[in-house]
Parts: C-alpha cells; structure tokens; sequence
C-alpha cells in the first residue's frame, strides 16, 4: 500500500469497524456456549452444586452486581449468563449487591451433598427510582424450583463452574 493510500484507510471509519471485527475474529472473541451443551463434572463428594443465573431482560438493570455467599464473593451476576459453584454442604445466607434494601430480598439455604440449588438473580430497576428515566439497580436472591430453573439454566450463556 503506498503511502497516500494508507492514510486514506485510516481515516475511513468502515475501514477501521471491519479491521476491529476481524481481529475480535482471530483473537477469539466469542459467546460463550449454552450450558445445555456443556459436558459438567459430577459434583464432588460431600459437596452441593448451587447455580447462579440471570434472564435476559433488555429492560432491567444491565448492571453486573456482585454475589456472595455468606459475605464472600462468589461470582458476578450478568443478564443472559449461569454460573455454578460446588461449595460444602451446610447454611448459607445468599446475597446480591443492591440499591436499597427490601423484604425478602436475600435468600438462607440450607445444602445437602450431592444436591444442586437454583438461584435467580432477579432486577427491579423500577422500586428506586425517581424521575421518567431513572432508576436504581436493585437486585433480589429466588431460589427456584430445579424444574423450571433447569431449562433456565441449560439456555443461559455459560460463565463456568468450580
């Protein structure tokens, strides 16, 4: 490429977005896989499976606030994704970072081994807000029924396990 055509490539904007996608191409810039066609690892013994998602919502919070079981972080939770995390069995008390703070917006669980607990993260960007427009991310713990969160789940982006 001579000199003068160079330049004239990097000024085009077009040129430079099909530059950016191909290098995310060859970097391997790519969505991650559903869960459903993810092969899992067997639970180890003694322990629970607890699996963490979030539906996709285009009208709540984007926001990607932090999970915690019993106040340690455990995850971040983000729209369209599902995450596990093989803990030992006992009592956790299951929290999300929030806005504000409701009745039963955190959930206590109790785990047996081998079991494996769904947990919603749910967003209600409307309970702080103010003006048209504006609102809050504030965030809710559901333990869900392992039938329905199970299909949840299988279609969710994976974020992985462990």
């Amino acid at each position: 490429m001579r000199p003068a055509a160079c330049s004239s490539f990097l000024r085009r904007p077009v040129a430079w977005l099909g530059a950016a996608l191909i290098l995310a191409g060859l970097t391997g810039c790519a969505t991650p896989p559903p869960v459903g066609a993810v092969a899992l690892p067997p639970i180890p013994p003694g322990e629970a499976r607890v699996w963490f998602y979030r539906i996709y919502d285009p009208s709540e919070s984007l926001g990607t606030p932090y999970i915690y079981m019993n106040g340690a972080a455990i995850g971040v939770s983000e729209q369209g994704d599902a995450f596990y995390r093989d803990v030992p069995a006992g009592r956790y008390h299951v929290t999300v970072e929030s806005v504000g703070v409701d009745l039963y917006q955190f959930q206590d669980i109790a785990l047996l081994p081998g079991q494996q607990e769904y947990i919603e993260i749910q967003s209600l960007r409307s309970w702080v807000s103010g003006r048209p427009g504006f609102g809050r991310d504030t965030f809710y713990v559901a333990v869900i029924a392992p039938e329905r969160a199970a299909l949840q789940v299988a279609r969710s982006r994976f974020s992985g396990g462990g």
